[in-house]
């Protein structure tokens, strides 16, 4: 038997500050195995990796600290402060990201763990929801995502926004997904609404789901927080 039978995977994405992680907190509390895509790219640009090489024949020695590691802060203040900058930083790093993302999902399936949440904020750019039968995106009004960033990262207003302006627009999430959760008001109704998406999932995957392939949900489901 092929190892990713029975195999589905849901993805969590949505726009920088809206509080994805606490969504994906909950889903692991409720039996969903994780994989971080944040967490995969952090290891792919570790000292000496090939990714990072690639990254520093691309940008400069600049973006490096004394120790040969990576300067976040300088690579940050590069991309995000021009579109095509972030674009040639995602033609390097989005194979090295699905490549892991495809051997993590494997290994998930050996170990029987077949019901699995892919934490990802570039989901769509990446490619990632190729891979997923559910999409669940992150939401929240800007000026809350912008304060939840400058404190979360330690940021400027003008750098959360440069931020905010790379990501695609609300618009495009809600199109894209099968639910949506908005998280504009407290952590109790946040964990309620994930709780009852997660039960619900939970529940097509025991009473829907072909391990033969993957079948994408033919109604697409709007639920929202606040």
């Amino acid at each position: 038997m092929n190892s990713l039978d029975g195999v589905m995977v849901v993805g969590l994405t949505g726009q920088t500050g809206a509080g994805k992680s606490t969504v994906s907190r909950i889903f692991a509390e409720n039996g969903f195995a994780v994989i971080n895509a944040d967490n995969v790219a952090r290891k792919l640009v570790e000292k000496g990796t090939n990714c990072l090489g690639e990254i520093e024949d691309l940008f400069g020695h600049e973006v490096l600290n004394e120790d040969e590691t990576l300067n976040r802060r300088a690579l940050a203040g590069i991309v995000f402060s021009e579109r095509s900058k972030l674009e040639m930083l995602n033609s390097i790093m989005y194979p090295y990201i699905t490549g892991e993302i495809l051997r993590q999902i494997k290994a998930h399936s050996i170990k029987g763990e077949k019901l699995i949440l892919l934490d990802a904020p570039t989901l769509f750019e990446s490619r990632a929801d190729d891979f997923c039968e559910i999409i669940i995106s992150v939401l929240a009004d800007p000026e809350i995502r912008k304060e939840r960033i400058v404190a979360r990262d330690q940021l400027t207003p003008d750098q959360a926004q440069k931020r905010m302006n790379s990501q695609l627009d609300e618009e495009f999430f809600r199109k894209h997904s099968d639910y949506i959760i908005k998280n504009n008001t407290s952590m109790d109704t946040v964990y309620e609404i994930s709780k009852e998406v997660s039960d619900k999932i939970k529940d097509y995957y025991r009473n829907n789901f072909s391990p033969v392939g993957y079948r994408r949900c033919d109604e697409r489901s709007s639920t929202n927080v606040g």
